[in-house]
């Protein structure tokens, strides 16, 4: 068995990929157009999986753009993704300055959540060691749902 890649519906592909691309980080590996359909497939891998996802031997985020308007909710239902980060503190700081809310500040040096555009939760976890516990992040409240 082979985990091969999560599937996330989104309502606007330009936004989610502003997020998850832009923001985040992820690249692009793959995208399919299915006009019969009338939905798009966009196959996302971090920086250092795309080559092994390329190969299909790392996991994604599939976005599903279906072209006929929906709305999704319940985002929270989905559960979360996770990523593991070089530094939590220089990622948030990153989100944070492409409009991103923090949901949950990295207090601990080690953990945060934010959401992207359709309300899925995203998690985001310090790579080894946690960082010492640093400003302006330890006096930062939580922000709504995570």
């Amino acid at each position: 068995m082979q985990y091969l890649h999560t599937m996330v519906r989104v309502s606007d592909l330009d936004k989610a990929l502003g997020f998850y691309c832009g923001a985040l980080g992820l690249e692009e590996v793959s995208r399919v157009d299915n006009p019969g359909g009338r939905f798009t497939l966009v196959f996302l891998a971090a920086p250092d999986d795309v080559e092994a996802a390329k190969a299909k031997r790392a996991p994604m985020v599939e976005l599903t753009h279906n072209w006929d308007p929906e709305v999704y909710t319940g985002g929270r239902n989905f559960g979360h993704l996770a990523y593991q980060v070089e530094d939590i503190y220089q990622t948030c700081q990153r989100l944070m300055d492409a409009g991103v809310t923090i949901n949950r500040p990295p207090r601990d040096g080690h953990m945060a959540f934010v959401r992207s555009p359709d309300g899925v939760s995203v998690e985001l976890l310090q790579k080894d060691a946690s960082l010492a516990p640093a400003e302006p992040w330890t006096s930062m409240p939580n922000v709504g749902a995570w």
